[in-house]
């Protein structure tokens, strides 16, 4: 009898001998020396929780008010591009996942399947948006959202370019002609399809489809545009928090790609914080990179995090079991978050913020 995952390392194993080098290494890999992508993982680990004792609590809460509604737990599916790599039905096994468990489905720009056949599913969905040197496009995108009922619109605001992924060079790693951007280019190739020695073609496909100029202005007419709750992901810096806020961002996503775009920033739980401060409570605050466990969602949670945003994992379930393989990592996550919320004397995701923690041995 195979014996069910225990946790999110069993799904990573698992999804590691199903897929292709190449594959895995495009989505294991980060940029540069990947020293960010490590110092995720080592800067959560340095959290250290203070527990409370004779609390009384006999269940936990993991319910959590998000942009655009609640949810069964305090996380959202992070945007990842060209999911049917992983499964043949990609997003909308993803999607199917993130149903079953109450969580919000972000879709990519850059999906596989389209909005509209994703929204079919029927999960709670964010859009996210990358901004395009169409500005009329980027507009027919934000419509769409809108027109299949998306409860929030996220716009990634750390991909001038894409960071250079040294694994996806090496592998010169190509889009195969069954995988499109069906948000983008739904009827033929694209340059993602292109093989060209040496280089990836999906950041070659980014350089021409996006545009590094993005503004702040950009964004405050993006803001204009819709009536959605505004997400704007990949902010590390408090003074980028706070222009965010006065801009009309109903919530920031404190990350650093998964450290796959500036090698070198910040672990985003060590950003974490100063965000937090910064912000002021004046919109919510999420965080992504690096969570593996509902210990680490209680991390974040302990230094002001109102939710987080769960990547990686959610492509290791969807490679080892499709919509099921999803579904359990979110059960494994919500089972982990509820004992790990009743051993630190928490009710409810409240008394969570309220936890002391020690980080790299000063206490928060």
């Amino acid at each position: 009898m195979t014996q069910q995952p225990l946790c999110v390392e069993d799904l990573r194993r698992s999804a590691a001998a199903r897929l292709t080098p190449a594959v895995w290494d495009f989505i294991s890999g980060g940029s540069g020396t990947e020293s960010t992508l490590e110092a995720n993982r080592a800067a959560l680990d340095g959290v250290s929780l203070v527990p409370r004792v004779l609390a009384g609590v006999k269940a936990s809460d993991t319910g959590a008010q998000l942009p655009g509604g609640s949810a069964a737990l305090p996380l959202a599916v992070a945007p990842m591009a060209y999911q049917r790599l992983l499964h043949p039905e990609g997003e909308l096994a993803a999607a199917e996942g993130a149903l079953a468990a109450g969580v919000p489905f972000v879709v990519s720009t850059i999906s596989s399947h389209s909005l509209e056949e994703i929204a079919a599913v029927g999960a709670d969905l964010w859009f996210q948006l990358y901004w395009l040197h169409d500005r009329g496009r980027v507009l027919e995108l934000i419509r769409r959202a809108e027109h299949v009922g998306c409860q929030a619109l996220m716009v990634t605001v750390d991909v001038p370019i894409m960071g250079r992924r040294l694994r996806d060079l090496r592998n010169e790693f190509t889009l195969p002609s069954w995988i499109r951007s069906a948000n983008l280019e739904p009827d033929g190739p694209s340059a993602a399809h292109a093989r060209r020695p040496g280089e990836s073609a999906v950041a070659a496909h980014t350089k021409m489809a996006f545009d590094s100029t993005f503004g702040w202005s950009d964004l405050e007419w993006i803001r204009e545009q819709t009536r959605l709750p505004l997400v704007v992901k990949g902010i590390l810096d408090p003074r980028d928090a706070e222009q965010a806020v006065r801009l009309g961002a109903d919530a920031v996503v404190v990350s650093n790609h998964g450290g796959r775009q500036l090698d070198s920033a910040p672990a985003s739980i060590t950003a974490l914080p100063w965000v937090v401060e910064a912000v002021d409570g004046q919109c919510q605050v999420l965080m992504d990179s690096g969570v593996r466990s509902g210990t680490d969602i209680l991390r974040a949670l302990a230094l002001g995090a109102d939710g987080v945003l769960i990547g990686r994992p959610v492509l290791w379930g969807l490679s080892a079991a499709g919509a099921q393989g999803v579904a359990q990592v979110f059960s494994i996550l919500r089972t982990e978050l509820e004992e790990a919320l009743l051993l630190a004397g928490c009710a409810d995701l409240a008394a969570a913020r309220s936890l002391r923690s020690i980080v790299s041995g000063l206490r928060v």
